[in-house]
């Protein structure tokens, strides 16, 4: 329903009959930073709304990237090859002169190395899929409690998922390797976000370089940073891999996303 709504709302702005609506409080700016192209038709979207890229190159970067221009146009300078799985935040659409429609990127978040994101980030609209989410939520005083619960088993390389005693999911995983390892203990889930830009190193972590725009579907469990989160950077599920986070496939990080209230509890055993 979600979607139907989101493309006859296209529709309707495409015909000259209607805009996108400001639900939040803070509204944002009608126009980007970034100049648009002459005759470019500029509407602002409100802060929740999202892009997830499905249908792009692997891992390795093997097939055909989406990518991320400069501005919003076929000819404006790659910022970014986006990989299949990334999600990002969107501020604005955009329209420009030859009728493609253009997603504005935002980063309303904090970065470790700022300067690695180049200017501004412009995605075709029919190369991702809209969606729109809550946001970043996190645990609070009137968060309801619940019957549901997470069990990641280091030696097995799995992730259970249960309501009672009812599994929901069992899915492999990566954990951290032997350098930085998924901490032990009991936790529980105080974050969420459908996206976060990762990068290190971190000190005191890891000095590994790493840069990964678009982290999908975390949900944290150490203040530290340990979180639960689709990897569309590698596929080495089942074998330690990680800087110490639990990495899933993507759609069953979807699936434990969407299913995961705040404050399930999360174990991690050996």
């Amino acid at each position: 329903m979600r979607s139907e709504l989101y493309f006859a709302t296209s529709l309707l702005v495409a015909l000259g009959i209607g805009s996108w609506a400001i639900t939040s409080a803070d509204e944002l700016p009608a126009t980007p930073p970034h100049k648009a192209p002459e005759n470019a038709v500029v509407r602002p979207v409100t802060l929740n709304h999202y892009i997830e890229v499905l249908d792009s190159c692997a891992k390795d970067y093997s097939g055909t990237c989406v990518v991320a221009r400069s501005a919003p146009t076929t000819t404006a300078d790659v910022q970014k090859q986006l990989r299949s799985g990334v999600v990002l935040a969107v501020s604005s659409t955009t329209v420009s002169a030859d009728g493609h429609e253009w997603y504005q990127v935002e980063f309303n978040e904090w970065l470790r190395y700022p300067e690695r994101k180049d200017g501004t980030w412009y995605v075709r609209s029919d190369l991702v899929r809209h969606f729109t989410d809550t946001g970043t939520e996190l645990l609070s005083t009137t968060t309801a409690t619940t019957t549901k619960r997470i069990v990641i088993d280091r030696s097995e390389q799995k992730l259970y998922a249960y309501e009672g005693d009812t599994l929901f999911l069992a899915v492999p995983v990566s954990t951290g390797r032997e350098l930085t390892p998924t901490p032990r203990g009991t936790f529980t889930i105080f974050k969420k976000t459908p996206s976060r830009y990762m990068q290190g190193p971190i000190p005191g972590l890891t000095e590994k370089e790493f840069d990964l725009p678009g982290v999908p579907w975390g949900m944290y469990f150490t203040e530290e940073g340990g979180a639960i989160h689709g990897a569309y950077w590698h596929d080495e599920f089942g074998s330690e891999w990680s800087n110490g986070c639990v990495n899933l496939p993507l759609i069953a990080a979807r699936n434990l996303y969407e299913w995961t209230p705040l404050g399930t509890p999360v174990t991690v055993v050996d």
